[in-house]
């Protein structure tokens, strides 16, 4: 009987493991911890992991901040902060397709990680923080004219502050980023990304 349990509590601690990985964001503001999603969303994590496991994260940056007061121009507002390789296309792999959050069943909420993207399926490097609940990012909502929403993959448990902090930052940088940014949302100082791990 006691073998049966110590068995019964292995395969729970296993499939916690596989089920709920967690990632350490170092950023020269402070670090962000996030619990990704495999089971939810298996295919965003596997790419989000593969840029983390061949340390392409390393030195990147939180490039883009979205606020209520620097998108004038959109009727619809979110609030985000945006990371990853930028213009670095060298270290991109290929677009994969969209878990949207009607197959995944997540949803946008405060500290959500989320993948970028411009046309449906075109997610690769980029990837971004809300700041507060974002449901026009979901499947059906009006931020993206094609209402298919952005693929949710994790949930930030550690560093709210830190995320509130890099989109504090002054913005007004000249100049796009990527296909992604308006200028007057990019950071005239990038939060630089130390190194992004697995942790236990």
């Amino acid at each position: 009987m006691r073998y049966l349990v110590l068995c019964t509590l292995l395969f729970v601690k296993l499939g916690s493991i596989a089920t709920a990985q967690q990632v350490e964001i170092e950023t020269e503001a402070g670090p962000i911890i996030i619990k990704l999603d495999p089971e939810k969303a298996p295919g965003t994590v596997a790419n989000f992991l593969r840029y983390v496991k061949e340390k392409r994260y390393d030195g990147a940056t939180f490039y883009r901040v979205v606020r209520l007061d620097n998108q004038a121009t959109s009727p619809v507002k979110i609030e985000v902060i945006q990371g990853g390789l930028g213009t670095d296309s060298t270290r991109m792999f290929p677009p994969i397709a969209q878990e949207t959050t009607q197959k995944t069943g997540l949803k946008h909420l405060d500290g959500t990680l989320s993948m970028a993207r411009g046309l449906p399926a075109s997610g690769a490097s980029e990837f971004f923080i809300c700041i507060n609940a974002q449901p026009e990012l979901d499947f059906g909502g009006k931020r993206n004219p094609d209402g298919q929403g952005f693929a949710a993959f994790g949930q930030v448990v550690s560093g709210m502050d830190v995320v509130r902090k890099i989109q504090a930052g002054e913005t007004g940088q000249p100049g796009p980023t990527n296909a992604y940014s308006n200028p007057l949302q990019l950071l005239k100082k990038p939060v630089r990304i130390r190194t992004v791990r697995q942790i236990p």
